[in-house]
């Protein structure tokens, strides 16, 4: 049985899909009630730092830093560098991560920061990104700065 909380960052990721984007998904929980929910909005909104952490983050909106610093944060995707400098800014203690074999962040970055990163190697996740990296190759070397 899937985690609730992935599935809700997997609906967000199919989301984005379905608006023409990027399928990465994202939700911030804290006490587990789901304070933010996101997607990869790059495509949609033109913004180049539009990823599905910081949109989640961005639609959490402002919080204290107490918040954050007792939240879990869920990615369909491993976080990208810039993705990863947000959580440890703000100080998120746990990342949970649907899949990291289609593309490894900066998961080494955020466990030497404190950052407790469990991968899932949903399958889901996986078949999600290899589908859309072998249909769109261009647009996801984009994402990533390629």
């Amino acid at each position: 049985m899937r985690d609730p909380y992935l599935e809700l960052a997997l609906a967000q990721a199919r989301k984005s899909l379905s608006e023409g984007g990027i399928p990465i998904g994202s939700v911030l929980v804290h006490e587990d009630k789901v304070i933010g929910q996101g997607h990869n909005c790059r495509v949609q909104s033109g913004s180049a730092i539009d990823h599905g952490e910081m949109n989640c983050l961005r639609q959490a909106g402002r919080l204290p830093a107490s918040v954050y610093r007792r939240s879990t944060l869920y990615t369909t995707l491993s976080p990208c560098p810039m993705c990863s400098g947000a959580i440890v800014l703000y100080k998120i203690p746990r990342v949970v991560v649907g899949e990291n074999r289609t593309f490894l962040g900066a998961e080494e970055y955020l466990r030497q920061n404190g950052v407790v990163v469990e991968v899932l190697q949903d399958d889901e996740c996986i078949r999600l990104m290899t589908d859309f990296i072998r249909q769109n190759p261009a647009l996801w070397n984009e994402d990533i700065g390629v």
